[in-house]
């Protein structure tokens, strides 16, 4: 983790636009702005990108009206679909015929305006939980519990946050680059003042894409922060037989009902009919500059999704299996984090709830890769194998905590 400053300088940086891109503001609530519909194509930018378009829509109707979805779609290369509405989460990635993300039964992109987070105990964060990937912080994540006067609601409230401010700057020289960033408030008086830029960066035809998030502490007083990247996989990569491959330093059930199944927990079932929740958390082991990878790939070995981040900066690894029915969701989360996904209560006691000064910000960066063949799947393995290299897996068969 980098925690540093927050000078002008430094915002700048974050926010500022490059003398060599095309800058474009499509919301920006201190200057009234919002675009909503907006679209850009490569030839705007200049002859030699890439072909690549973007585009900005506002969905009509149900629970998704008002919501806005932004779309990359770049030639031989990726789909990705954002939700500024959403916290910029990432709603499905494809390419070379595969996708990343899962089939939820909540088949809308919710706008948090239909969401009560505190309903159902706390957990209604659920009731619009069907992206790729869901940044779950920055103030808390993790179950619901009451606590400290107020009820922390699943996950926290990142993703049910829509963006007070989205960029979006394209280099206009190669690689051409294209970087999407939203500004995500967690304001509350006498609570927290919290605020991240997040990105997403992208370089048009190429089978991968990386976040880089800056979360500050714009308050006066010290606040606690937490954040799991909650990035979830359906078919056609996950199926009977797919498997987890990480270097894995030690691993354990999250709970009694993981501890039935911690003999198998790198394979999965096909869609099992009353397969509960099964989780376990992880701390992975990393190379010399603290990076690590891990990844999913089906069967055969064919198709796959990498994750790379630094164990510096999110040293926890949460697997979440879900191998329920196809209709009632069939996906696994590989979430990388500050904090494992026990209530916050549980966290602090171990340990693992950071805390920012005033002023002071916290980095994180990912790079999630699209693995569309058997020579990629086999490179990608091969470099998590020698981060492992002759170090052991030490499994430990209870639960480190009890919710």
């Amino acid at each position: 983790m980098k925690i540093k400053n927050t000078s002008l300088a430094v915002l700048l940086g974050i926010v500022s636009y490059s003398a060599s891109a095309k800058n474009y503001v499509i919301t920006d609530v201190d200057n009234g702005i919002q675009k909503g519909l907006w679209s850009l194509s490569s030839q705007e930018i200049n002859a030699d990108v890439p072909n690549f378009t973007i585009n900005n829509i506002i969905l009509k109707g149900g629970k998704q009206d008002g919501s806005e979805l932004l779309s990359i779609n770049s030639e031989n290369g990726l789909t990705i679909k954002l939700s500024p509405t959403r916290g910029l989460g990432i709603i499905s990635v494809e390419g070379d015929g595969i996708r990343l993300g899962w089939d939820s039964p909540v088949n809308e992109i919710v706008n948090p305006k239909y969401i009560n987070l505190e309903s159902r105990g706390g957990v209604g964060w659920l009731d619009g939980f069907n992206e790729m990937m869901v940044r779950c912080g920055f103030e808390w994540t993790g179950h619901a519990v009451q606590a400290d006067g107020m009820m922390y609601t699943l996950h926290g409230r990142a993703q049910n946050t829509p963006v007070s401010k989205l960029l979006i700057d394209i280099e206009d020289q190669a690689p051409y680059t294209i970087t999407i960033k939203g500004l995500i408030k967690e304001n509350a008086f006498k609570k927290t003042n919290l605020e991240t830029w997040v990105t997403l960066s992208y370089i048009p035809g190429s089978k991968e894409f990386t976040i880089h998030d800056t979360v500050t502490n714009q308050g006066d007083y010290p606040r606690d922060y937490q954040i799991i990247y909650h990035s979830n996989f359906g078919t056609p990569i996950l199926e009977e037989g797919a498997k987890f491959i990480a270097p894995v330093k030690e691993v354990s059930p999250f709970n009694d009902y993981a501890a039935t199944g911690l003999k198998n927990w790198q394979t999965y079932l096909g869609p099992t009919k009353d397969f509960d929740e099964m989780v376990f958390n992880i701390f992975p082991y990393s190379d010399a500059n603290k990076q690590t990878q891990v990844m999913l790939a089906n069967k055969t070995g064919d198709k796959g999704v990498g994750v790379e981040f630094n164990t510096e900066e999110l040293p926890v690894l949460t697997l979440w299996k879900n191998t329920d029915t196809l209709k009632q969701g069939y996906v696994t989360g590989i979430e990388p984090g500050t904090s494992f996904a026990y209530p916050v209560t549980i966290e602090r006691e171990q340990k693992r709830v950071r805390q920012l000064e005033p002023g002071k910000s916290a980095e994180f960066r990912l790079k999630y890769s699209l693995l569309s063949d058997k020579e990629s799947v086999k490179t990608y393995e091969d470099k998590i194998k020698a981060i492992q290299g002759s170090q052991e897996t030490k499994v430990i068969e209870q639960p480190m905590a009890k919710e």
